[in-house]
Formats: structure tokens, sequence, C-alpha cells
């Protein structure tokens, strides 16, 4: 078929899928349509805030819908679908929408597959002491992270925090998307099945998992926990003062020769500071 006419969905909620769908665009894929997640309210005023998905599909002038929940009422601007495309889209997809496209869905998934399926790949590869991670562009069926594997690629990332890991596999997976396309709906790839005894799976990231103990947590598990945990939910401890527990969150710190070096750190109700300044100030005390 003539790629240029591709008429194709991109599923996308986070910063992850806009480097994604901004690689599609550069390269002339251009989708009929946008779906993401609905606005949520955020910060203290709770402001209703787009998704940056939303937020580039509205510069580029893109068709975007927001359902609540999906369904296969999903209509193509012009004509019928030839692909779905997903890269974080932040919402289980029914069987009844995956099978809607000619081509099928495929998924952008930033690990190497059949390891790490699930909501917080990324975050559990920095966690983990694996060597090698990479991104899986798959067929996506009705479980998660199922799908028959189209291509997967290698990518060195080592002591990098979650935004600088997202971009660099977020690069990678759009580069990688490019080449795929054709080949898929050319025919020219076979879908292989992922070896379903060796998946590992990741969990739903949530604010307890930042809290660590600075006098009994091993130096690299908390290291590692300041990388994946950026920007949220934070690396943090308590400290007791005045007789109540203050939280205060590691906001920069590295590991040298297995030890654990605090550089900033931000008190709770106060500005970010240098942790040795902190340090004699409790200790004036």
């Amino acid at each position: 078929m003539n790629l240029e006419n591709l008429n194709f969905a991109f599923f996308g909620t986070s910063e992850f899928a806009v480097k994604i769908l901004e690689k599609l665009i550069e390269n002339g894929y251009i989708p009929s349509l946008v779906i993401t997640v609905p606005d949520k309210s955020k910060g203290r005023k709770m402001i209703l805030t787009p998704t940056p998905i939303k937020v580039l599909a509205q510069k580029q002038n893109l068709k975007t819908t927001q359902p609540e929940k999906l369904n296969s009422d999903i209509q193509c601007p012009s004509g019928n679908f030839d692909l779905f495309i997903v890269a974080d889209y932040g919402k289980i997809i029914p069987k009844s929408v995956l099978n809607l496209p000619k081509y099928g869905t495929i998924n952008v998934h930033p690990s190497l597959l059949p390891k790490f399926r699930g909501p917080s790949p990324i975050q559990s590869f920095i966690l983990s002491r694996e060597k090698e991670t990479g991104v899986t562009i798959m067929l996506m069926d009705e479980q998660v992270d199922h799908g028959q594997i189209l291509t997967q690629q290698q990518c060195q990332c080592f002591a990098l925090t979650l935004p600088k890991m997202e971009e660099r596999l977020a690069e990678l997976g759009g580069e990688m998307l490019v080449e795929v396309i054709p080949k898929w709906i050319n025919g020219e790839i076979k879908a292989q099945e992922q070896n379903h005894e060796l998946a590992t799976f990741t969990k739903k990231i949530a604010k307890e998992d930042g809290l660590v103990n600075l006098e009994k947590d091993n130096p690299e598990i908390i290291y590692r926990k300041f990388l994946a945990f950026q920007p949220w939910p934070g690396v943090y401890y308590f400290i007791k003062k005045d007789e109540k527990d203050m939280r205060v969150i590691i906001t920069d710190a590295e590991l040298k020769d297995g030890k654990l070096e605090i550089k900033r750190i931000k008190p709770e109700g106060k500005n970010e500071m240098d942790f040795d300044i902190f340090s004699k100030s409790l200790g004036d005390k």
C-alpha cells in the first residue's frame, strides 16, 4: 500500500509517547487520530491539565479524542484504520479495539520483553542489577505485554535518571518504529512468539516506594531508587525535629566506591540546600 495514505491512530499520554510521536511526524507519519486519557487536575490548585501528548497534538493540529472508556466505536476521520500504534497510553485496550485496524495494533515497550512486563519497566530495570535493556516493538494482544515480537534493540543505559533513560529509549523506539511500519505493512516481518517462561513482571510505583532508611538500607539500593524515582515519587527519609517527623527529599546524590554521597536535599517546608549545611544545622542543636 501507499504509506503516505496510511490511516493510523496513535495512543499515548506521557513524555515518552511525545518523543515517539515527534519522531513519526518528522518522518512523514501523520496520525489520522490521536487518542489519549482525559485531562487531570494537578497541583495544589487542582488545575485541569492536558496530557503531554494532547499538547503536542494541538500544536500539530491533529484530531484528538480523550475517551473515559475505550470501545469499538472509534471512528477514523478518513476511511478505515490501517494500524494502531500505542506508546505508554496508560489504559487497558480491549481486544475489540485492538483488532479494529487491518494490520493490527503495535506497541512500543521500553524493555527487552519478556522481561519487565507491566506499568514500570524502566524504573524496574534501574532498580534491578540487570546490565542490559532496550526497546521492543510488538503486536498487541489482550494480555499485558504478552504479544508477538516484531523487533527488539538493545540500549546501553547506565547510571541514568528515569527522565534521561526514558528520553533515550523513546528516541530509540521512534527510530525503530519508522523502520518497522513499512516492513510490517508490506509483509517483510514475521511476528515471533515471546518465551513466556522467561517473563518478569513490574508493579505500579507508589509514593511509599521512595522511602529509604539511610542507616539500614544498602547504599546501592538507595542510589538506584534515587535514579528510578525521579521526578516522582522521589527518594526521601525522615528525621526527628522538634519531636516531629520531618521528611527530607534527596535531590542530588551519587555512588562512590560503594558509598552513597548525598549532595543536595530539600527538607519539608524549606528550600533545597546542600546536605552538609543541613547536617551541620542539625548538629548544632
